[in-house]
């Protein structure tokens, strides 16, 4: 019995998101449209991981590294997203959408993207 209260009392500790997560930096607010253009450079982004198919690269001032998206349209692009990338021209209101097919990529053009932020991310250079 003192067992199973043990890990009722373990269960119902709360951490602050801004503690779990070291630096926390919430990114500027946004309404959630982005110009969006396409790329397919096979490599490593700036977080390190290795290019493919549900990574955008966005300016870290806006949606930080890590941080989990949903586009919503244009539909065939809809999905889950995670920003791990900064890319040196993706300024402001600007994604970078990773495709593997450079060609798919060249069709994308420019688009405006409606986008929904699911879990921001941080930045562990932060300041605190």
């Amino acid at each position: 019995m003192r067992t199973a209260v043990l890990v009722v009392a373990l269960c119902a500790v709360s951490v602050p998101l801004s503690s779990a997560q070291g630096n926390a930096r919430r990114p500027a607010p946004h309404d959630g449209r982005f110009a969006a253009t396409a790329y397919c450079q096979d490599g490593k982004t700036q977080s390190g991981a290795r290019t493919r198919q549900g990574i955008v690269a966005a300016d870290p001032k806006v949606l930080p590294v890590g941080t989990v998206i949903r586009i919503d349209e244009p539909r065939p692009y809809a999905g889950i997203y995670t920003v791990l990338d900064t890319g040196a021209r993706v300024k402001g209101s600007e994604l970078d959408i990773f495709m593997a097919s450079c060609a798919r990529a060249a069709q994308f053009g420019k688009r405006t993207v409606r986008v929904r932020v699911l879990r921001h991310g941080w930045d562990p250079r932060a300041e605190p």
